[in-house]
């Protein structure tokens, strides 16, 4: 069989402890024997990251720019432990942290829906895709302990003027942290929010807490509206969808009694939480897709759970996995299918959507991963460990190409 020609190469980031072990495998058994696969590689492991100083961060987000599509792979962000385990310079920031900045994206994460796996919440018929706000917030705060005394916000403008306003009088120890945002990057989420709706065809809504954070959230819920009515109004009444507004505990209420089928979108960290429950709700965090998009068209696909440290040690130990890869086999066939679409490939978008459904239909056979089987409706399932599940997706995939 000959091989899936591209193009145009991927940007591809390497990354942490199981998923590193997972990626590679993916690769080697249900990429490589398919297609001529053609990727700008960086590694993104600690490591590395560790020695150039977080420079192959900051280069894998320009060579995204470049090439317009990329797939990563799950990293460690560094905590206090980690910084003993692999001896760094520094508590290097988040690379998704990092990497989203530079693209000034916004991160839309779907559940995956397979039969034999039901959400919790048992009126959830349809994907609900959270929008996460991927800019500012306490991703990018400052933050201190003090002492008794008196905090304050200061601003000043770029003629040397002050404004001040009291945060509070600290009788006590405490801690104090300032976050902020900036109109521009409120108005590339808006807009690429309004753009994805438009394109899965899917209502929109978008949730604060402006009655309680009348200026910093506030703005948010008024730049959304000035765009939307100014840009946005026609298109989704020619498309037949809505954009609706309403506070974030109004909004949790509201998704728990819907069906699913629309777009959710949360600033930073409402996305980060709500994102989690979402995709737990629905099954497993190792069932969820990740996206980044920029407003001018750039796209970064990820797997939407951590690097699974705990397996990563059992593996080290040579004691079996089933560690679930279905996130990070789904990165792979997102970014192959944009990059399909961007390059009209039909044969590397169609082998994507192939790659996809012999994942879903190995789990519909009833063969999972351990963390599916403990939650699926189906019966007599068979347990597979990390490597037997991808080679039964091989196998699939076989009889299809």
């Amino acid at each position: 069989m000959e091989k899936i020609k591209m193009s145009t190469p991927l940007v591809e980031m390497d990354g942490d402890e199981m998923t590193r072990v997972l990626w590679k495998v993916i690769k080697e058994e249900l990429l490589e024997p398919f297609i001529d696969l053609k990727t700008e590689y960086y590694d993104l492991g600690l490591e590395h990251r560790n020695e150039t100083n977080d420079q192959v961060t900051i280069d894998s987000a320009e060579a995204t720019k470049k090439y317009g599509v990329a797939v990563k792979c799950a990293t460690i962000t560094p905590n206090q432990a980690r910084m003993s385990e692999y001896n760094l310079k520094e508590m290097w920031k988040s690379p998704n942290g990092t990497i989203r900045a530079s693209l000034d994206g916004t991160v839309f994460r779907t559940p995956i829906i397979v039969k034999g796996i039901e959400p919790c919440v048992k009126n959830w018929k349809k994907p609900i895709t959270l929008a996460r706000h991927a800019y500012g917030d306490i991703y990018k705060n400052t933050e201190m302990k003090v002492p008794k005394g008196k905090a304050e916000l200061v601003f000043t403008d770029e003629n040397g003027n002050k404004t001040r306003k009291l945060i509070h009088e600290f009788n006590d120890e405490g801690v104090i942290q300032g976050v902020h945002n900036t109109n521009a990057s409120i108005s590339s989420f808006a807009r690429s929010c309004f753009n994805y709706a438009l394109e899965m065809k899917q209502d929109l809504w978008f949730s604060t807490k402006d009655t309680i954070s009348k200026i910093y959230d506030h703005t948010f819920k008024d730049v959304f509206q000035e765009i939307y009515d100014n840009e946005y109004k026609e298109k989704f009444e020619q498309a037949g969808i809505t954009y609706f507004y309403t506070l974030i505990d109004d909004a949790v209420a509201r998704v728990m009694k819907s069906e699913g089928g629309f777009i959710w979108a949360c600033k930073n960290y409402d996305g980060d939480v709500m994102s989690d429950m979402v995709s737990s709700a629905f099954g497993s965090l190792a069932m969820m897709t990740s996206v980044l998009v920029s407003p001018s068209g750039v796209f970064e696909y990820e797997a939407a759970h951590g690097t699974v440290q705990r397996h990563y040690y059992k593996y080290l130990k040579g004691e079996e996995t089933s560690t679930n890869s279905v996130a990070t086999i789904f990165a792979w066939t997102g970014a192959l299918n944009k990059r399909g679409e961007l390059d009209g490939n039909i044969d590397l978008q169609e082998f994507a959507k192939m790659l996809e459904v012999s994942t879903l239909q190995t789990i519909e056979s009833g063969k999972m991963t351990k963390d599916l089987a403990l939650i699926t409706s189906l019966e007599n399932v068979t347990v597979l460990n990390s490597f037997d599940f991808i080679q039964e997706i091989r196998k699939n995939l076989e009889k299809m190409m």
